[in-house]
């Protein structure tokens, strides 16, 4: 197993998120249960300064261990076939890591990619969440604040209806690179959003995924 990124510094957390690292982050898998199912492709897009560093993006298609679930296929397209040629996930891994590295993550209903980074790094499900912020849940506390939440409409915050709603561009849904695209550009958003209620620290919008 390959040693847990670093940790950003502790005091990013006290830092203008303006001036901190992210990197937006979307895994697809064969399945959703982390004991059976494998990452089949991740993309990463890095946040520097408070801008998207589309140069430094990543989009990796790897060969599991395990064959993607008839159900799956429908929702990322890969196929058995279609990932012949690509690396096993150690092959990657240190690219990935570093990738991480000293970086605060974001997810999209981060559930999925807490669960998987603990599968390749190991680590409590807590430690992840500490440097993990839930793109969705900011999504859902800007909603809240300003009288617009719908919960009776679960397909409302799905990311690509999210997306649409906030005029955030469009590509290939369930594509790993676009998906990281979209949360990267929707955590823009939420945070410019959170900055202007005051709350504009690492340290605030963090607090979001902790309640």
């Amino acid at each position: 197993m390959t040693d847990r990124p670093p940790r950003p510094p502790r005091r990013a957390r006290r830092a203008s998120w303006r001036a901190a690292d992210f990197v937006a982050l979307d895994f697809e898998t064969t399945g959703l249960d982390p004991r059976l199912d494998d990452v089949i492709s991740y993309g990463l897009v890095p946040i520097t300064e408070g801008r998207v560093d589309l140069s430094s993006a990543i989009y990796q298609e790897v060969a599991p261990r395990v064959e993607p679930r008839p159900s799956s296929i429908p929702i990322h397209h890969l196929r058995t076939q279609d990932l012949a040629s690509a690396p096993p996930l150690r092959e990657v891994v240190t690219r990935f890591h570093d990738a991480l590295a000293r970086r605060t993550i974001l997810a999209w209903a981060a559930g999925v990619e807490i669960a998987f980074l603990r599968k390749i790094f190991g680590g409590r499900e807590r430690t992840w969440r500490m440097r993990t912020i839930d793109v969705r849940t900011l999504i859902l506390a800007i909603e809240r604040e300003r009288g617009t939440l719908n919960l009776a409409e679960p397909s409302r915050y799905s990311l690509e209806s999210t997306a649409t709603r906030f005029g955030v561009p469009i590509e290939q849904t369930h594509h790993a690179l676009d998906d990281a695209f979209m949360t990267a550009e929707l955590f823009l958003m939420a945070a410019t959003a959170s900055e202007a209620r005051g709350r504009a620290r690492v340290a605030d919008l963090a607090r979001v995924m902790a309640r």
